[in-house]
């Protein structure tokens, strides 16, 4: 079920309204800025904080996206303006002042947050002043059917789709009893959710399920939970202090040598196996999970290292590339910068027309009075009317001897 509005959250998009008006949108265009300003983006995504290492995958793709508008000639002839900056910092309070800073620059759409928690500590301000808001990495279930007004858009899958090729996953290899850990959040609850109702589905015994809070110290507790349900898998639903909660388990006598270990989009990481153990990282060899995956997409991948050549990972690059180049070209279907006009163009630009794959092609066509379905770098996007992918392409991913990460293979889902 979805958060309603709080009389916290009223107050605090009357305020950001006040701000706006009195700050004027002058001649730097910006909310409801009409066809005469250019568009104006800004983001709110990890710069510190638990998910840092997701941010320059996402702040990089979002600048090199707008790059391909602009060499493009813009959007509606104008160049786009710099990105305006805002730091979600894995903490609640910091992401709603980001997102306000903002929103009071007056930009016409919001990319981000990350994670999912932060988006819904400030959505209803965002779209509660009628800009558009769009994720390419927020995956909880919440969003799907949120009071959002049309406004808020995520390329990144639902963990309604990815929870069932999780739990296909854990079963494919044997196990019968699964232990589940995940943050004590959306994203946590959301995914534990749709992995378990799988898991049993398919004949599984969920020995534990537990929440934790993501803001601990030490997990000691969380491991030793896990051992003694004397489960022969455990799934593991985190960010970045997955690599504690594993290296807990470790020590617990239930890491990889001596039960299934799986984890999810959040603790995917190349630097993994060196985070739980920096002398060892062979310690998660034979660990598994799943994440949202790109098309295979080399030529964007090698443009995006020639436009950001310090780039260590690229999860989640491709999905705010698509956030990107979709809200320009609904702004170029709509003929207004205005996003109270171009949002309801957004859905339609994923499907039901002639295939596109860049901003220049498409806009050529769009100019041409022609109807366009942008299949984006991270691949087809067919957004439902909820304004997401109605299917996806789930990564399952693995660790090998080297505790180095590996694609094993791709699957759809559709939930």
């Amino acid at each position: 079920m979805r958060p309603s509005w709080t009389w916290r959250s009223a107050i605090f998009v009357s305020v950001t309204a006040l701000l706006t008006v009195a700050c004027g949108s002058g001649d730097d265009g910006g909310q409801g800025s009409g066809d005469d300003q250019p568009l104006k983006l800004g983001y709110v995504l990890p710069e510190t904080g638990q998910l840092a290492y997701l941010g320059p995958p996402q702040i990089q793709s979002a600048k090199f996206a707008m790059k391909q508008i602009n060499d493009a000639g813009g959007v509606l002839g104008k160049q786009l303006p710099a990105m305006v900056a805002g730091d979600e910092a894995g903490q609640e309070a910091v992401a709603v002042q980001s997102a306000n800073r903002v929103l009071n620059s007056g930009v016409d759409a919001i990319i981000g947050a990350a994670a999912s928690g932060m988006s819904l500590a400030f959505i209803d301000a965002v779209t509660g002043a009628g800009v558009v808001q769009c994720s390419g990495s927020n995956t909880a279930p919440t969003f799907t059917d949120y009071p959002d007004d049309g406004f808020y858009f995520r390329t990144a899958p639902s963990d309604a789709l990815q929870g069932p090729v999780l739990a296909k996953v854990v079963r494919g290899d044997g196990h019968t009893r699964v232990a589940m850990v995940a943050r004590a959040d959306d994203y946590g609850r959301g995914l534990l959710d749709s992995t378990k109702k799988a898991l049993e589905a398919n004949g599984a015994t969920v020995v534990l399920s537990q929440t934790y809070d993501p803001e601990a110290t030490n997990f000691d507790q969380v491991a030793q939970q896990i051992a003694n349900s004397r489960p022969d898998a455990a799934v593991v639903i985190s960010f970045e202090e997955g690599s504690q909660i594993i290296r807990a388990m470790i020590e617990a006598g239930a890491g990889p040598r001596q039960i299934g270990v799986y984890g999810a989009d959040g603790v995917r990481s190349e630097q993994l196996g060196s985070l739980v153990s920096p002398g060892d990282p062979t310690v998660i060899a034979g660990m598994k999970g799943t994440a949202p995956a790109s098309a295979d997409n080399p030529e964007y991948t090698k443009q995006l290292k020639a436009f950001a050549p310090d780039l260590q990972e690229l999860q989640y690059a491709p999905q705010v590339f698509d956030c990107a180049t979709i809200v320009a070209l609904a702004a170029e279907q709509a003929k207004s910068t205005d996003p109270t006009v171009f949002s309801k163009e957004i859905d339609g630009i994923t499907k039901d027309g002639e295939k596109c794959t860049s901003f220049a092609a498409c806009k050529d066509l769009i100019e041409r009075g022609t109807n366009v379905d942008y299949d984006g770098v991270s691949g087809p996007l067919d957004f439902t009317d909820a304004g997401e992918p109605g299917k996806a392409t789930i990564e399952v991913y693995g660790y090998d001897d080297a505790g180095k990460l590996q694609t094993l293979r791709t699957e759809e889902s559709t939930g």
